[in-house]
């Protein structure tokens, strides 16, 4: 047998098979109608020693980028949650308030930039501990699949679409004792990583890939901070439903944009 004979190249992924096989060990691809026969070496002859040559991976295709979850660190959804607890602990300083950290005190002035800081300051540990929980839950699974560029976008943009509609709608106060209307917290944010998660799975399990995730704990999740308003003022029931929106449209793009 040639040199050349030893093995055949898989036109799919590149991978070297044995020449006696039909179809790729490593992709399925069909690479021969049928197996050639087995030629009987000559009496006396002695078989060449060869080295076999270990098997290639082939590129991985586009559309697989996204279905890949390395076990990596979430360092971005560390830093989100970093810069909430931070905020937290200036505060407890009593030096400054809650409008010097970035929260939202309504009516609001013409300041954009309070919709992105809004989602790092809380005024309730219970509220902070809960909606923190979520976006360390699912930041690090968005980040982990789409890589953290993907997390701070759905993180920022939830997080001011709820801000900015909670301003725009301006229920009020919850209780009378609260003077105050305040926009604070990450409910917005977390809604938005859980929703764009959740449509991210969704998707998958109609294309056939069914990840297997328990989603009685996402559900437990959503309901927990879609409740969150009724025992905290500043968690906004506004700011929730339109974090959830926005992370389920930016959810079905995901995919899309991790491609790019």
């Amino acid at each position: 047998m040639s040199q050349a004979d030893l093995f055949v190249v898989c036109k799919n992924c590149g991978s070297e098979v044995s020449p006696y096989v039909t179809e790729c060990p490593y992709c399925g691809q069909r690479v021969r109608k049928r197996a050639p026969k087995l030629e009987r070496a000559g009496l006396g002859a002695e078989p060449r020693a060869k080295q076999r040559r270990g098997p290639r991976l082939g590129r991985p295709r586009p559309d697989a980028v996204s279905e890949i979850a390395p076990e990596t660190r979430p360092t971005a959804t560390i830093a989100l949650i970093a810069l909430s607890l931070i905020a937290t602990l200036v505060l407890a300083t009593q030096e400054v308030g809650l409008n010097d950290v970035g929260g939202i005190v309504v009516p609001l002035d013409v300041q954009p930039w309070r919709y992105l800081s809004a989602p790092f300051v809380h005024d309730n540990l219970g509220y902070q501990f809960v909606a923190l929980v979520a976006v360390g839950v699912f930041g690090s699974l968005v980040e982990r699949r789409f890589g953290a560029p993907a997390l701070l976008l759905v993180f920022l943009a939830a997080g001011a679409a709820g801000a900015a509609a909670a301003v725009a709608v301006d229920l009020g106060p919850l209780f009378e004792s609260n003077s105050l209307y305040l926009v604070l917290g990450a409910n917005g944010s977390a809604l938005g990583l859980l929703s764009a998660w959740y449509v991210d799975d969704r998707r998958a399990a109609r294309a056939g890939d069914d990840r297997g995730n328990d989603l009685i704990g996402v559900y437990v999740f959503a309901v927990v901070l879609l409740a969150l308003p009724v025992a905290v003022a500043e968690a906004s029931v506004v700011a929730g439903l339109a974090g959830a929106l926005v992370g389920a449209l930016l959810g079905g793009l995901l995919p899309v944009l991790a491609r790019r």
